[in-house]
């Protein structure tokens, strides 16, 4: 086995089951990325691991083993935010299954891992969640070489007018004109202007911005499928229904 890794500050994005009294566990961690380790008794009723092993909870592991599967040796529990509101936590799984399902195993993402705190700790906040998310997914696609600027067309060049229509292709960002990769069209560039300037308030950005990051996760997933968005369909049914 390789040595121990030590003192890593890590979050789980989710938990399994693993053979007959252990859990197989996905994090996130700030050197390492995304990785997968073994709580070995975890899921047993004595263990104060299924306790500690919880999303959301800072975390610093220990592990040690060579492969895909760590063994992990110490968890140490620090205190951090409680995602009490439902859209929260539902934002919160979010986030979680965008890391677990797209990110690149083993590869660090130190910048990522910061916003993945900064937005755990504003979901535990505020009940608008969508400021929060967009932000997120920004840098998120960033860190995987798919930002873009909302101002600038990178088929031209040239700077967004106001008064124009834009497209959106998830490989190259906002452009000036429809080609094979583009996914959404009619994009209004005063809308894409206020977004430049970070409003992510106002309702017509709000519709903007979502439309663009639905088309590149969508992108970006592959065709997998995020559980946490049946449960937002869920609870806006209850919502209408109420």
């Amino acid at each position: 086995m390789k040595g121990p890794e030590l003192q890593e500050p890590a979050y789980v994005l989710h938990r399994r089951p693993w053979r007959e009294t252990s859990l197989m566990v996905d994090v996130f961690t700030l050197n390492h990325g995304r990785m997968t380790v073994i709580a070995k008794g975890a899921n047993s009723a004595r263990s104060p691991l299924k306790a500690q092993l919880q999303p959301f909870q800072p975390l610093v592991i220990d592990w040690t083993g060579r492969g895909d599967l760590k063994t992990l040796t110490q968890v140490d529990v620090h205190t951090g935010p409680s995602l009490t509101r439902t859209t929260s936590l539902y934002s919160g799984l979010y986030l979680n299954e965008l890391v677990q399902r797209v990110l690149p195993a083993a590869d660090p993402y130190p910048i990522l891992f910061a916003a993945y705190i900064e937005a755990i700790g504003r979901l535990a906040v505020t009940g608008d969640v969508e400021p929060v998310l967009r932000q997120f997914e920004l840098t998120f696609a960033a860190a995987l070489g798919y930002d873009f600027s909302w101002d600038i067309t990178t088929d031209t060049s040239e700077s967004v007018e106001g008064g124009r229509q834009y497209c959106y292709d998830p490989e190259q960002g906002i452009v000036s004109a429809v080609s094979p990769g583009v996914r959404l069209q009619q994009l209004p560039g005063d809308v894409l202007l206020a977004l430049a300037r970070g409003d992510f308030e106002s309702d017509r950005c709000r519709r903007v911005s979502k439309r663009v990051m639905r088309v590149l996760t969508d992108y970006l997933l592959q065709g997998r499928p995020l559980n946490s968005r049946n449960l937002f369909t869920h609870l806006r049914g209850e919502s209408h229904e109420s």
